[in-house]
C-alpha cells in the first residue's frame, strides 16, 4: 500500500511539475490567450489613463490598449500600480504590459521587452504662473524644492542634476503639491502638462517653463515577449488607417508628438 501511494504521489508530482513547465515555456501571447486577457499595468495619467465619471479607464494609451486587446482577440483588464514597482509587477506577472507614458530609459530597456516608440515627450519644469519668470533655465532652479514621481523619469532628471526633491505617488500628485504651495515646482511629462494645467484646466495657475530633456514612450512587455512584434504590426496597422491620430485628436494629444 504504501508503494502504491508513493508511486501515486510521484506521479502527481510529476505532472504537476510539466505543468508547470508547459506554462512557463508558453509565449505571452498563448499566455493571454489562454488567459482571456490582457492586463494592462497603469497609473492616473491624464491625457494617457484616467477615469471617467463612470470609473471606466480613457484616455489616448487605454483607448489604444482597448483596440490592441480586440486586435489580439481578448478582453482588457487596467490594474493600477506603483510605478517604482513596474518591472516587479510585469516579471511577476501581476501585468502583462506596462502602457502608461512610459519613457524609454536604460533600465527600461534592460528590463523589458520594449515596442517601438510610439510618443514624443521631454520633461518639464511646473512652477505658478506669476513666477516662471524667474525660472527660465536650468541655472534659475537650483533653489527650488521639487515634487516628482517615484521611479519616474523625472524624478531621474532631477536627482541627475542635484536638486531638492520630494517624491510622491504620483505626477497628479506633484501638480498637487505645487499648486497647494508646499513644493516649490515639479517636473512632469510635457504631454500631461499640456492637458493638465494652464487655462481652461484643473490647474489655470500653473505653467511650464523649461524642457529639461527630449525622450521618447514605449509599451513594455515581458523580456523576450513575442507580443512586442504583436504590438509593432497592430500599431502600424493603425496609423496607416488614421484610427491613432483619431484617438490623438479626442485626447487633445497633438499629432506632431505621434510617431508613426
Amino acid at each position: 500500500m504504501k508503494k502504491l501511494m508513493a508511486l501515486i504521489l510521484a506521479l502527481a508530482l510529476t505532472l504537476c511539475f510539466a505543468g508547470c513547465g508547459a506554462e512557463d515555456s508558453a509565449s505571452d501571447l498563448e499566455y493571454i490567450t489562454n488567459n482571456g486577457k490582457i492586463v494592462v499595468g497603469i497609473t492616473d495619467f491624464a491625457p494617457m489613463d484616467y477615469q471617467d465619471e463612470n470609473g471606466e479607464w480613457i484616455g489616448f494609451d487605454a483607448d489604444m490598449a482597448k483596440l490592441f486587446a480586440e486586435y489580439l482577440g481578448v478582453e482588457v483588464e487596467f490594474i493600477v500600480i506603483d510605478w517604482d514597482n513596474k518591472i516587479f509587477e510585469l516579471e511577476n506577472k501581476s501585468i502583462d504590459v506596462v502602457w502608461n507614458g512610459m519613457t524609454l530609459t536604460d533600465k527600461v530597456k534592460d528590463a523589458m521587452g520594449c515596442a517601438d516608440a510610439y510618443c514624443k515627450n521631454a520633461q518639464v519644469v511646473v512652477v505658478k504662473a506669476d513666477i516662471a519668470d524667474q525660472y527660465q533655465d536650468e541655472s534659475s532652479l537650483a533653489d527650488l524644492a521639487f515634487a516628482v514621481e517615484a521611479g519616474s523619469a523625472g524624478m531621474e532628471t532631477v536627482a541627475g542634476l542635484g536638486l531638492n526633491y520630494t517624491e510622491v505617488a504620483y505626477q497628479s500628485d506633484a501638480l498637487m503639491e505645487v499648486a497647494a504651495g508646499t513644493s516649490d515646482a515639479c517636473v512632469i511629462d510635457l504631454l500631461m502638462a499640456g492637458a493638465m494645467i494652464g487655462e481652461g484646466t484643473a490647474y489655470p495657475d500653473l505653467t511650464y517653463t523649461v524642457s529639461l530633456t527630449s525622450e521618447e514612450y514605449v509599451v513594455g512587455f515581458r523580456k523576450g515577449s513575442d507580443l512586442v512584434e504583436k504590438f509593432n504590426a497592430f500599431w502600424a496597422e493603425l496609423c496607416a488607417n488614421g484610427t491613432v491620430l483619431e484617438v490623438a485628436k479626442t485626447y487633445g494629444v497633438q499629432e506632431s508628438v505621434i510617431i508613426k
